[in-house]
């Protein structure tokens, strides 16, 4: 079965914050290469980790394009994540505004979507 139109909306939400955790995969790798790295095993570690959640990510926006269940139960937990990153990044000062939006808002915007997706695919299940 083919995603409606508001799953593809979450599918390019997840798909943009994959890109997002590339390019900042890329930076880390860049300052490590430049020798920015307090700690080398730290450094390599926060690199693969970013790595697997974009790659995670990637899977998510597939799954959703197509309609799956799980990529939407998935996309769901990076969505709070990041919306409880966001509002983390509240209780530093100063407070890092693009950082709060720049997370938190993709983050909101995604979960809407996600659950809105799953809602409008249950309605269409029951009137099958």
């Amino acid at each position: 079965m083919r995603a409606p139109g508001i799953a593809l909306a979450a599918a390019a939400v997840l798909a943009a914050e994959a890109a997002a955790l590339l390019v900042f995969a890329v930076i880390e790798l860049v300052g490590l290469g430049a020798g920015d790295a307090a700690s080398l095993p730290t450094a390599v570690a926060l690199i693969a980790l970013t790595l697997i959640g974009a790659a995670a990510l990637v899977a998510f926006a597939m799954g959703v394009r197509s309609g799956k269940s799980w990529a939407r139960s998935g996309g769901v937990v990076f969505q709070v994540l990041a919306v409880a990153l966001a509002l983390a990044s509240l209780t530093l000062q100063p407070v890092s505004w693009a950082f709060t939006f720049g997370v938190g808002l993709p983050g909101l915007v995604g979960f809407v979507l996600l659950i809105s997706s799953a809602r409008r695919e249950g309605e269409q299940r029951a009137a099958e």
